[in-house]
């Protein structure tokens, strides 16, 4: 059995406020209930666990997407008014990257995590 990443805490000024984001970009959303964390099943296997922190070290997330879904991301990233580019370090040009025979993006969430949609693997696989 390989070893399958099963959830990630991620720290969040406001969890609730940063799950709601993120599951509304990426169509999403947020599992019901109460508990410690706000949490948001990614796919069958991972679950992005937001939890407040009032001073968030910022991280970078990274998602591979199929075109569809890079289109639908793309869509409402734009039709909120976010800020997107090209890389990591210029994440703010209103570009998105072409590399490796596919595209990609760069915006940040509001705890200032980067957050990189892709449509083609970093590994090839």
């Amino acid at each position: 059995m390989p070893i399958v990443l099963d959830h990630t805490i991620v720290p969040a000024k406001d969890k609730l406020v940063s799950a709601e984001f993120f599951a509304e970009i990426f169509g999403l959303t947020v599992k019901p209930g109460g508990g410690h964390f706000a949490q948001v099943q990614v796919n069958e296997t991972l679950t992005f666990d937001f939890d407040d922190d009032p001073e968030p070290k910022r991280q970078h997330y990274a998602f591979h997407a199929s075109d569809a879904e890079f289109d639908a991301i793309f869509v409402r990233v734009k039709a909120k008014g976010l800020r997107y580019g090209s890389a990591p370090y210029n994440h703010t040009d209103g570009q998105i990257y072409t590399r490796r025979g596919g595209r990609g993006f760069y915006f940040e969430d509001p705890s200032g995590h980067l957050l990189e949609v892709m449509t083609v693997r970093e590994t090839g696989s």
